[in-house]
Parts: structure tokens; C-alpha cells; sequence
């Protein structure tokens, strides 16, 4: 009886451990984008549209994790939704 419970922790956290490695590599895509946003304050090749309907998307999945307690979708979309917050920051202060 123990052993399929422990089983059952095991996958959890191997499937927790998933999804905190792909909300990983998801959320850290932005920054080099961050990065070079940052030292250039350049965003003339940024699509505002884009990053709105990007952050609205992140701002969505965001509450959708908070309601399920889903660790890695609040980790995910909390760096991600940070991270598209920067980039929309610059583009809306050099229009």
C-alpha cells in the first residue's frame, strides 16, 4: 500500500520537476531580449502588439496557475510576465 503511495509522490514530483524546467527554459528565452533592451534602450523592432497580447496571455496564465496552485505555471508566467513588463516599459516610453 506504502509503495504505491510513494509511487504516486514520486511522478508528482517528477511531473512537478517537468514543469519547472520548461517554465524555465520559456521564462529565461526572454532575457537576452531584456538584456539588450536594457544596455540599448532600443525598441523599434518590437512589436507593441505583440507584447501586449503576449502580456495579457502571461497575465492570464498567471491567475489560471494561482487558482489550480500550480507551482510551475505561477513560477513560469511570473518571469515571463516580468520580464514582457521591461520590454513593454521602453517600448511605451520612446513613442
Amino acid at each position: 500500500m506504502y509503495g504505491r503511495i510513494l509511487d504516486g509522490v514520486h511522478a508528482m514530483w517528477g511531473i512537478t520537476t517537468l514543469g519547472l524546467a520548461a517554465g524555465f527554459c520559456t521564462s529565461f528565452a526572454l532575457l537576452p531580449q531584456v538584456i539588450k533592451t536594457w544596455r540599448t534602450r532600443s525598441t523599434g523592432d518590437i512589436s507593441l502588439g505583440m507584447f501586449l497580447v503576449m502580456a495579457l496571455g502571461l497575465a492570464l496564465w498567471l491567475i489560471y496557475g494561482l487558482i489550480q496552485r500550480d507551482v510551475p505555471l505561477i513560477a513560469a508566467n511570473t518571469m515571463t510576465l516580468l520580464f514582457a513588463i521591461v520590454i513593454l516599459f521602453f517600448k511605451l516610453r520612446g513613442r
